[in-house]
């Protein structure tokens, strides 16, 4: 049975994970009228991306969630580049000209109920186990086909969509936006562990080795985040899993005592051939997905979220016109090609095997980053401060 009265709204999200919540409190905090849906039951338990970087906490400032999310993460200014226990390059964020000069880890999970409780506090909530099925015959506006737990059709009239569900986008596919890419061939490892060891730990450190590459980052509560490649990695990784690849990558006297949780994902480095058709834009990984290098994913698409609310709510109030969305596409996409640039070359890199090879890029590390002005010039790009002003577009009125 379909609803035979569409409902009304300003602006339907379809997707609430980090991106679509972050989108949500942004349009309620301007009044906007606001529907997210997600097809799962409930957020998701799982830590998945932990690092926020300096612009994201810009804009989540600009929100009004910044100061809850600081409260709870761990503050890391400092990130090295290591071949074992040999120090290749140390980059210091605390230089950088940001009210944010750090990295900050928190897990997506935790983030993802920050932003759930802001929406809330602004009077809308997450609709769970509601699915986006289609677009249906075409209207004023934009007409979303969602499917309700009893099994309901339910038609929504919204002024605009939103695409924030993910690689696999059901808001991608059905206005048939190209997504093209390459998937890599290392598989990774994803794991939360609690260790000993004898490095610094405010501090995030990426280890070369001859296998791959292996990120250990702290998280709150004395744990560890622990993102390796291996050729075919367990689907679960456990202690003894994660032992080997420390003790074969690692600093030496590495010990991992438990894991909290784990996994195995494999990456693509894909780019949507647009993020708007009509009044449906894309977000987050329904519009780019790249190698975790560098913790730069759900950073982008936070930024994404924060600078299409802005521009959707000043079109719903008349302050811009339509044709100024054009900046949205102009803007996200541009920095997303920088993303996917730096982490796939960060990620070539760092996966050599030719022995040769893998000495001449220690090499050429230790030359290049001894310069204090590509220190402070790779700081910037990691920490995504590294685009251009995004200028807005004139306001009218």
């Amino acid at each position: 049975m379909v609803t035979s009265t569409p409902p009304q709204v300003d602006v339907l999200i379809v997707g609430a994970g980090a991106v679509g919540l972050t989108a949500a409190v942004a349009l309620r905090r301007r009044g906007v009228r606001v529907r997210i849906v997600d097809a799962a039951l409930a957020g998701a338990t799982t830590s998945r991306a932990a690092v926020i970087h300096a612009r994201t906490l810009e804009v989540l400032d600009e929100i009004g969630v910044a100061a809850r999310i600081l409260d709870e993460g761990v503050v890391v200014p400092d990130f090295t580049v290591r071949e074992r226990a040999r120090t290749l390059a140390h980059i210091d964020f605390r230089g950088l000209r940001t009210p944010y000069p750090f990295t900050l880890m928190l897990s997506q999970a935790r983030t993802e109920e920050i932003l759930d409780a802001a929406l809330i506090g602004h009077g809308c909530r997450v609709e769970r186990d509601v699915e986006f099925v289609s677009f249906a015959a075409p209207g004023p506006g934009e007409r979303a086909l969602l499917r309700h737990r009893d099994g309901t059709l339910e038609t929504v009239a919204a002024r605009f969509v939103i695409g924030a569900d993910g690689l696999r986008s059901r808001v991608r596919q059905e206005r048939a936006i190209a997504f093209d890419g390459d998937e890599y061939e290392a598989s990774f490892v994803l794991a939360d562990v609690s260790l000993s060891w004898p490095l610094p730990a405010a501090e995030v450190q990426l280890f070369f080795g001859e296998r791959g590459l292996v990120v250990i980052a702290p998280l709150p509560g004395g744990r560890h985040r622990i993102v390796a490649t291996m050729d075919d990695a367990p689907a679960q990784p456990t202690v003894a899993d994660v032992q080997r690849i420390l003790d074969d990558r690692g600093p030496g006297e590495a010990v991992v005592h438990s894991v909290v949780w784990s996994s195995r994902f494999r990456v693509a480095h894909r780019l949507a051939a647009r993020f708007r058709d009509g009044n449906v834009f894309l977000a987050g990984d329904a519009a780019h997905v790249h190698s975790p290098a560098g913790g730069q994913g759900m950073n982008l698409g936070i930024q994404d979220a924060v600078a299409l609310a802005a521009l959707l709510a000043d079109v719903l109030v008349g302050s811009r016109a339509d044709e100024d969305l054009a900046e949205y596409e102009r803007t996200r996409r541009a920095a997303a090609r920088r993303v996917i640039a730096l982490t796939d070359r960060m990620t070539r890199l760092a996966t050599l095997r030719s022995p040769i090879l893998r000495s001449v890029r220690n090499a050429v590390i230790g030359v290049l980053l001894r310069s204090p002005r590509r220190q402070t010039a790779l700081a910037r790009r990691i920490a995504q401060l590294d685009g251009p002003v995004e200028a807005a577009p004139p306001r009218r009125g």
